[in-house]
């Protein structure tokens, strides 16, 4: 048995997602989040409703801590990942559960990550949408076909593609997508057209915080969005090593199912969802229905998935 945990990403916070933790032990990573990012972390996992929560910034701070407490919380009870990869921001809690990113680092740097793409999303405002029937190359064409701002964001599964841009333009791809045979697009709740262009506004800021950050050597095997392969060492990249590969990232599509498939055909068969929500475990059942999947996001679901992995 070879089993990845995946980590996912802005979209999947939900309100009260560390009410179920407060007694645990593992809160201490909280509170030394909170410290690291001077943010209230507690506040947002236990008091933000959904509409705090949707704020660009607090979602993916919240996120990721609740989704590296739950990780932890499934090490101490005996399960063992070989590989490691999250969606988007998942890819900053992924990093964080392979030793790659200190949490420390990786709470101030996904802090940073949020204002700056919030302040992109003020800049340059847009949207995403999930076209669900088509495939990566038909929704490409599609995308060029409008003549307006929208790209594929995330390939996420087969026949599950998400696009992202201006609204008008999205309405529009929407339209030429159900000619083509998609259902209806499904609006997602998220405050900008993230993985686009329309993110370059964020750029200076994120590389800022990169920069500060020293990356270590990964205690097990993470796999970037950007181009679905594994990296085993922080350098093996260029000599900015992951900085580069999380640079490249807020600009450039989640390549989800190119990943998820090439990590199977690496020799994964078991895929855990860490954190909040089912979404990834979902794809992963498109892109590779013969995979064991499990998700968890409470004690009660870690204890659940350790026994059965035992």
């Amino acid at each position: 048995m070879s089993i990845a945990l995946l980590f996912p990403g802005q979209g999947s916070q939900r309100a009260a997602s560390g009410a179920a933790w407060q007694a645990s032990a593992h809160w201490s990573l909280v509170d030394a989040a909170s410290r690291a990012a001077d943010r209230d972390v507690a506040h947002l996992l236990t008091g933000a409703d959904d509409a705090e929560l949707l704020d660009t910034a607090n979602a993916q701070l919240s996120t990721y801590v609740i989704s590296l407490l739950v990780a932890a919380a499934l090490s101490d009870a005996g399960v063992v990942a070989e590989h490691v990869a999250g969606h988007s921001l998942g890819e900053y809690t992924a990093l964080s559960a392979a030793g790659v990113l200190p949490l420390e680092h990786g709470a101030r740097l996904v802090a940073a990550r949020g204002d700056a793409m919030r302040v992109a999303a003020a800049t340059n405002p847009g949207t995403m949408a999930a076209l669900i029937g088509l495939e990566v190359d038909v929704v490409e064409e599609v995308c060029a076909t409008t003549g307006g701002d929208v790209w594929v964001a995330n390939d996420n599964a087969p026949g599950q593609v998400v696009v992202a841009g201006a609204a008008e333009a999205i309405d529009a791809a929407g339209v030429l997508a159900k000619e083509r045979g998609a259902r209806r697009p499904m609006p997602l709740q998220v405050a900008g057209a993230f993985h686009t262009p329309y993110m370059q506004p964020a750029q200076a800021a994120l590389d800022a915080a990169l920069a500060a950050v020293e990356f270590q050597a990964a205690t097990v095997l993470p796999w970037a969005n950007v181009d679905a392969a594994a990296h085993p060492s922080p350098t093996d990249v260029d000599a900015a090593g992951w900085a580069t590969v999380l640079s490249g990232q807020l600009c450039s599509r989640v390549r989800w199912r190119e990943e998820i498939a090439a990590m199977a055909a690496a020799g994964v068969d078991t895929f855990v969802e860490v954190g909040p929500g089912t979404v990834l475990s979902g794809m992963v059942k498109r892109i590779v229905p013969d995979a064991r999947r499990f998700a968890c996001a409470t004690p009660e679901e870690v204890a659940t998935v350790a026994q059965n992995l035992r």
